[in-house]
């Protein structure tokens, strides 16, 4: 069993035979991945060492200390926190080695084509049809709301291959090629004037059954453990104390005393706290997955992420008053990564709005927490024994 002190000198191996200095990024990560320093956690031959998830800070804190080049985690957040988790738990041996190693390194970008024009809270209504043609699947339909299908080249998509069964039950789990002629992606200008999002039109996509996850008809099963990882993603983040939303505002509080009200002070006491609780739960959950797959609390996790970073940006504008009110740039972009701190306070504001639909809306993440969490009964639902083709619309 690999422990800390190995696991330390296997890094300072790597750093001595590739240094930091004098190799390339491409050269670097690649060596890195390949001496199982990429996610410790995976198995070997796949970037890991099969160790804890819990020797990963061991590696990094290394790296760091030396210099070292990282994979821009920010810019392929989609790829390492929802399609590789599904690739290892449901890719065959062939989908691993293709696809982990080129997604690890950012080689290649990676999307998630699963929320529709009808199919957003209610994910399993979804309309995108797979139509099975000898040894491919022929995939037409719509997406929306696509964070960086603009750059990605794999998308991990579900669309419906059994309409006559449930709509829970006639899905299926596919990675789609963003270079497919049939692929149209469309930028959807938000609040903040950026076009971070898209929607994506596929039309007779071609995809192999070769890049199929998992069984045919059990997509539903699948996606939950891409969902699942996405809320721990988004909801779980590692902060420093102060990190996230809440940094920006404590530091105009420090800086700016003019701007001080007795009001202000008790709400954001009340919310600096409530930030240090969250941080310190998603180290407890981070703590967690080192023991199996995350579970329901990302949910909750996810819950609170968006919550406090709209009350907190409300509270920074109301803070500064009109000099909250500026915004610095509306030109039309589309960003390869969303950075909520770096950016003034009206930014802030507006974006955050999006936190309680993106990754799942609150509305459904409360439900989730109440009946995987807490044991409460169901929500009767009517339409779960219907067949899909017979469901209105």
């Amino acid at each position: 069993m690999t422990d800390a002190t190995e696991l330390a000198t296997r890094t300072r191996e790597l750093l001595a035979a590739y240094p930091p200095a004098t190799t390339s990024r491409e050269d670097f990560l690649k060596a890195r991945f390949d001496a199982g320093l990429a996610w410790v956690h995976y198995p070997e031959g796949l970037g890991g060492l099969g160790v804890p998830r819990s020797l990963q800070a061991v590696v990094d804190a290394e790296l760091e200390a030396a210099g070292a080049p990282d994979n821009d985690p920010r810019r392929i957040g989609i790829g390492l926190g929802m399609a590789a988790p599904t690739v290892l738990a449901f890719g065959t041996d062939e989908q691993k080695q293709r696809f982990l190693g080129p997604l690890w390194r950012g080689e290649e970008v990676w999307c998630q084509l699963f929320s529709e024009p009808g199919a957003g809270s209610d994910l399993a209504a979804l309309g995108t049809r797979a139509v099975r043609d000898g040894d491919d699947w022929i995939v037409t339909g719509q997406k929306v709301w696509t964070s960086n299908a603009h750059n990605a080249r794999w998308a991990i998509l579900i669309a419906r291959t059994d309409p006559d069964l449930p709509k829970h039950r006639g899905i299926t789990y596919f990675v789609c090629d963003m270079t497919d002629p049939g692929v149209e992606v469309r930028p959807l200008r938000q609040i903040t004037g950026e076009a971070e999002f898209n929607e994506v039109f596929l039309t007779d996509v071609r995809i192999p059954d070769a890049h199929r996850l998992g069984e045919v008809g059990d997509g539903w099963k699948v996606a939950q453990t891409t969902l699942m990882n996405e809320r721990v993603a988004i909801g779980g983040m590692r902060l420093p104390r102060e990190g996230g939303m809440i940094g920006p505002v404590s530091a105009a509080w420090r800086e700016r005393p003019e701007l001080r009200t007795r009001d202000l002070h008790q709400r954001l006491v009340r919310l600096w706290i409530e930030a240090e609780v969250a941080r310190l739960s998603g180290e407890r959950l981070r703590q967690q997955l080192v023991a199996g797959h995350p579970g329901p609390e990302g949910s909750g996790m996810k819950l609170t992420f968006a919550r406090l970073n709209q009350e907190i940006s409300g509270l920074e504008v109301e803070l500064l008053g009109d000099e909250g009110l500026l915004y610095d740039d509306w030109t039309m972009r589309r960003p390869d990564i969303v950075d909520f701190v770096g950016r003034e306070a009206g930014y802030r504001y507006l974006r955050s709005k999006g936190n309680s639909i993106e990754g799942g809306t609150s509305e459904v993440l409360l439900n989730i927490v109440a009946e995987r969490v807490l044991g409460l009964p169901s929500e009767p639902r009517t339409d779960k024994d219907i067949a899909w083709k017979d469901l209105a619309r």
